[in-house]
């Protein structure tokens, strides 16, 4: 079982959602991660595997900003438990980021068109593709 903290607000987002993601961690985990927005920087992740404290010590060494984010503990499904295959994901254009709890059961099919029309993998996880496949719907319907 994962779990997903968002916040958007007038607080700092870093500290707001490692406290939500320390208070689930009693659900078990093997990684977590953090997607921040709404500074000069864009969007930005950082991941660890491991404990929250690893997380942590990530972000201390390059620190976030911004106003609104999401975070994500991790107990693997698909994939090992390492930074890259640690939530959240990004599509191929880097401004889209997605959090989940659950399986996607035809991943590999999936992943198999979607990398047939250009799309690049970066992780083991079945969740990665829940990125791209919103960002092929983006592509279809931009006007």
């Amino acid at each position: 079982m994962c779990g997903i903290v968002g916040y958007i607000g007038p607080k700092p987002v870093v500290p707001v959602i490692i406290e939500g993601l320390r208070r689930l961690e009693y659900r078990g985990y093997d990684s977590a991660g953090i997607a921040v927005a709404g500074s000069a920087s864009g969007l930005e992740l950082r991941r660890a595997p491991g404990k929250l404290r690893n997380l942590e010590t990530v972000i201390a060494g390059q620190p976030l900003h911004g106003n609104y984010g999401i975070g994500h503990t991790r107990w693997a499904t698909h994939g090992r438990p390492t930074e890259e295959n640690a939530h959240p994901h990004r599509d191929c254009s880097g401004t889209l980021v997605v959090v989940h709890n659950g399986i996607v059961e035809n991943y590999l099919q999936l992943k198999q068109e979607l990398t047939a029309k250009g799309h690049r993998f970066v992780t083991e996880t079945d969740t990665e593709i829940i990125a791209h496949l919103i960002e092929e719907e983006l592509k279809a319907t931009e006007d």
